[in-house]
């Protein structure tokens, strides 16, 4: 027997903690009990196999989960673990005192391209007047057209141009690369479409310099930027101090900048590696997280040895079944056969509706009257609540209230910021057939396959594992609020496997 706290670790937990392999890839399902496995492999390192705490480096992805493991690891564990952010690690590797580029800088800078910079040159005036087919004999107010009339249309330009930077610099190309992706689109193309990426990619060059140009004329310094930095100086200088265990949480949101500094610093210090992780839950593609690099570990890492939890303690048997049978349509993950000893008939809850705020009332009602009270409402986009919203249902901050109901605790979020928490019982709205529904339908441009490595082209892949991450939130039930008229794809999915 292992306890940990107040938890006794289950049989494949134990196996985890006791593995000895240099390098292991855990694949958790939802609610598999990953934190206790961490918690319990900190623990054996330090009491069984006499490593000191400092040689141990545990890395999350968001500053909340660090916080969060690092305060465990101290009440459950009585140890002080160096636990860090890439972004605070890369810090502590630099040393260097300057300014860090504020997170919404690159959307500025390409805002102002679209709305200023644009109207100081004719040549870029013409390109995009041509992309949109607008006329080129008046350019300024053809492009003014273009801003007032096909505003959404040029808003998914933009969102395009910001995305194929952040991914171009996740996947560590340069300035160079442009002379590549020219030449990439001129051999696989039809001329039309080539030429309508070649637009797009003389905009996102101009874009990219500009940014490129602020960052170094204000000594700033972005996060891929102190990532890339960093994987250099430990390349050239090793790193400072002895690390022998190196852990990683949420794993599948790694992207091939930040493994290269985890493979860097394995080169220089022949640290072991365990990562923990759940490819089931990979929604972060848009910031350039790479799920190949969790799916294909042992081709990165040779000799590595995957485990799994696949015992829930959060969903019902019931839930799990059916959830697990929805993602796994998708066959290029990691196959888990998850299992639960909770029971629950019918935990997943399909109500149609003609009217959304008179069925979520329902719900909440019957809700109500039983004893849990943390109720998540979870929608695809930040704004979907507002279909809920009226004299008697208030939004304050996240906090959702509601006349004659206010004891009940309430939270809405959309379905990117749940992941990793639970409730009691979920709602989700948004399960409409539309372009901003669940799964979202706006289309990526292929253009992006010039700066991804990861090939990942099942139908809605991602938008997959979002709903599956929305499904796994609960404790109990998840109710899912769905139109009469134009129900999510996903929906109709789902009905065929209760």
């Amino acid at each position: 027997m292992m306890q940990i706290g107040n938890y006794i670790l289950d049989e494949r937990q134990i196996q985890i903690v006791k593995e000895e392999n240099n390098y292991v890839l855990v694949s958790a399902g939802a609610g598999s009990g990953k934190t206790l496995t961490i918690l319990g492999k900190i623990n054996y390192l330090v009491k069984e196999k006499n490593l000191r705490p400092e040689e141990i480096l545990c890395i999350s992805f968001t500053k909340a989960a660090t916080e969060s493991l690092k305060k465990k690891i101290k009440n459950t564990l009585n140890l002080e673990v160096p636990t860090y952010t890439f972004h605070k690690l890369s810090l502590e590797i630099i040393k260097e005192e300057f300014e860090i580029a504020d997170d919404y800088l690159l959307e500025e800078v390409t805002t102002e391209f679209f709305e200023i910079d644009i109207f100081q040159s004719p040549y870029l005036l013409k390109l995009i007047c041509k992309y949109f087919k607008e006329s080129s004999k008046n350019l300024e107010k053809s492009y003014q057209q273009i801003l007032e009339r096909k505003k959404t249309d040029l808003q998914q330009l933009e969102k395009l141009c910001m995305l194929f930077i952040r991914l171009m610099k996740c996947n560590n190309y340069e300035l160079k690369d442009f002379i590549l992706f020219l030449s990439k689109i001129k051999r696989n193309l039809s001329y039309t479409q080539y030429k309508k990426e070649k637009i797009i990619l003389t905009l996102i060059l101009n874009i990219y310099l500009k940014y490129e140009n602020y960052l170094k004329e204000n000594k700033e310094i972005d996060f891929d930027d102190m990532l890339i930095k960093a994987t250099k100086i430990v390349t050239e200088q090793g790193m400072n101090k002895e690390i022998k265990y190196i852990i990683i949480d949420e794993y599948q949101d790694t992207s091939f900048i930040r493994f290269n500094l985890i493979k860097e610093i394995i080169n220089k210090t022949h640290a072991k590696l365990m990562v923990v992780g759940d490819d089931f839950q990979s929604i972060y593609r848009f910031t350039g997280c790479d799920v190949s690099l969790f799916i294909d570990f042992q081709k990165y890492f040779k000799e590595a040895k995957v485990m799994k939890l696949e015992r829930t303690y959060r969903n019902s048997k019931e839930l799990i079944q059916i959830a697990g049978k929805f993602i796994m349509k998708n066959k290029h993950q990691i196959k888990k056969e998850l299992y639960s000893e909770k029971r629950l008939k019918k935990p997943i809850k399909i109500l149609k509706y003609k009217n959304i705020k008179r069925i979520f009332l329902e719900i909440i009602k019957e809700l109500s009257k039983k004893k849990e009270e943390k109720i998540l409402i979870l929608g695809r986009n930040n704004k979907d609540i507002y279909c809920l919203i009226d004299e008697n249902i208030k939004i304050n901050k996240d906090k959702i209230i509601i006349k004659n109901y206010e004891n009940l605790d309430i939270t809405y979020m959309t379905v990117h910021k749940s992941k990793g928490l639970e409730s009691d019982n979920v709602i989700v709205i948004n399960l409409e057939n539309k372009i901003t529904g669940f799964p979202s339908q706006i289309e990526e441009e292929k253009l992006t396959r010039l700066v991804t490595k990861a090939k990942d082209n099942y139908p809605y892949s991602e938008e997959r594992r979002l709903f599956y991450v929305a499904l796994t939130r609960t404790r109990n039930y998840v109710y899912l609020l769905v139109p009469e008229k134009n129900p999510s794809i996903f929906i109709e999915e789902l009905t065929k496997l209760l």
